[in-house]
């Protein structure tokens, strides 16, 4: 009689449960810090931001003094633009010299502040004397920076004491004049923006790979060849920051030109019509708010066009 031995059967291993993509174990300590880290600063940026803005835009088109309270505001459309457009004279003042400002930020102060970031890269003897010259008017509000340049270029200033004007009568208006003082206060305002520059561009050369530069010069690229087409496009980021600040630094110039004659006498900037009609003595809540209108557009608009530009290659 034979006996039968049976195979024992393979043990039936429970299948996992695939998780799905994007899920994660997290507990309930864990989704309340996250929750919060993430949702607290989203809150603080909606309601001191995104609401006040699109209030804004919306003020822009109602006329309110205001006085007695939100049932005064009147709806009047586009009226605002149309009246700041051909009545205020002021308007077409501050136009030119926010795009003075940003001419002369994106054509001059910004190149200058390449350049520095450039030698200073380099480690030339003085290097860590100059990067701290250039970069210690960052340190000073811009409120402090304009009184410091009105003791300087006033008319009984140090400038006009050096040149040996010390006569009243004689002496350089350099502040105002409506037609000299613009000019002084964009050097000033690049006095300053050329070490934030170079600050921004300085940081970004030191994270470049060294062997990218190694690997030109075995090559024999120059130096001037190896800055433009190795050094640059790895300082892409730092671009996209450079003009976006650039941009927004140069049309809400508000600080330095209020210091200065008090935004006036040809020194008016869209920032200062903006707090002349919200703040000021007229009171015209919708032509302030239709200016800040106008400055945001402003300001969008070519961040946005150049941004579209740099992230449409699909290479980031």
């Amino acid at each position: 009689m034979s006996t039968v031995i049976e195979e024992p059967k393979a043990r039936e291993v429970p299948a996992k449960k695939k998780r799905k993509h994007g899920s994660h174990n997290f507990s309930g300590s864990d989704r309340f810090t996250l929750g919060f880290f993430v949702g607290f600063p989203t809150l603080l940026h909606i309601v001191f931001v995104w609401i006040p803005a699109i209030c804004t835009i919306l003020l822009s088109f109602t006329f309110w003094d205001g006085i007695g309270g939100l049932k005064n505001i009147h709806w009047v459309g586009f009226t605002n633009y149309r009246q700041i457009y051909t009545l205020d004279a002021d308007f077409p003042i501050a136009l030119r010299n926010n795009l003075y400002w940003l001419a002369v930020f994106a054509f001059i102060a910004t190149p200058l502040g390449i350049l520095l970031a450039y030698y200073i890269d380099k480690n030339l003897k003085g290097t860590t004397f100059f990067q701290t010259s250039f970069y210690m008017p960052l340190v000073i509000s811009l409120a402090v920076t304009g009184i410091i340049w009105d003791n300087v270029f006033f008319t009984d200033g140090v400038i006009n004491s050096i040149l040996g004007n010390t006569n009243p009568n004689t002496a350089i208006d350099w502040l105002g004049d409506p037609h000299k003082n613009i000019w002084v206060v964009l050097f000033i305002a690049s006095w300053r923006h050329i070490g934030y520059i170079m600050l921004l561009y300085l940081a970004g050369m030191k994270a470049v790979d060294a062997s990218l530069r190694e690997a030109a010069a075995i090559d024999g690229a120059t130096e001037w060849y190896t800055f433009r087409k190795v050094v640059m496009p790895s300082l892409r980021p730092v671009n996209v920051i450079i003009v976006v600040v650039t941009i927004i630094e140069s049309l809400r110039a508000f600080d330095l030109v209020y210091i200065i004659n008090m935004g006036s006498n040809g020194l008016q900037t869209l920032g200062v019509l903006v707090y002349d009609n919200i703040q000021g003595s007229s009171m015209r809540i919708g032509w302030g708010s239709a200016y800040a209108t106008l400055l945001f557009i402003i300001c969008l608009g070519p961040i946005m066009v150049y941004l579209y530009q740099n992230f449409s290659k699909g290479d980031d």
